[in-house]
């Protein structure tokens, strides 16, 4: 995994230049948002395991048919398997923002993900949603303002949704 300080001196070291002023300048910003960073990776992970618990619980509520007798996650072990992945990915997406990179979660987590679900039967559109309601969560439980440092932070909460967004994407 490479951070953005790494990325930015890979990508330099090939062309065989110092870093521009524009690449700093986005370095010193994140730096500056660094605080924000960690806020929201602690909260996230100190509320992990009622955010996965009430995206599973919305979702088996939203489409019982999945998990009713005869649906795609109806034995106990499918169901933990659901709430296992669900906690996978939002593990990932705290890498991600803690990085302010995707590559990891790309590579590690979301990598052939949409055919296991297929080879398995599992519909990709149901994770998809159980993706969906850990955003909805992940991002009211960072948005709230106490007790975090000051500021700013609609550009955090958007790579944060991004982050949700594209592991959503990688399962349908």
């Amino acid at each position: 995994m490479l951070d953005a300080f790494s990325k930015v001196v890979e990508q330099a070291d090939k062309k065989g230049s110092y870093l521009s002023g524009e690449e700093i300048n986005a370095l010193s910003a994140m730096v500056a948002d660094s605080n924000k960073r960690l806020d929201i990776v602690n909260r996230l992970t100190s509320n992990a395991s009622s955010i996965v618990a009430n995206a599973y619980r919305s979702l088996v509520a939203e489409r019982p048919q999945i998990f009713n007798a005869g649906g795609a996650c109806f034995h106990n072990r499918n169901q933990a398997a659901c709430i296992r992945d669900l906690g996978f990915i939002l593990r990932y997406v705290t890498y991600s923002v803690l990085a302010g990179d995707a590559s990891t979660m790309d590579d590690r987590c979301l990598n052939g993900l949409r055919e296991t679900y297929q080879a398995l039967g599992t519909p990709g559109d149901a994770v998809a949603s159980g993706i969906q309601k850990m955003k909805d969560a992940a991002i009211a439980i960072a948005n709230d303002p106490k007790g975090i440092t000051k500021g700013d932070c609609s550009q955090l909460i958007a790579e944060l949704a991004s982050y949700f967004d594209r592991a959503a994407s990688a399962v349908v």
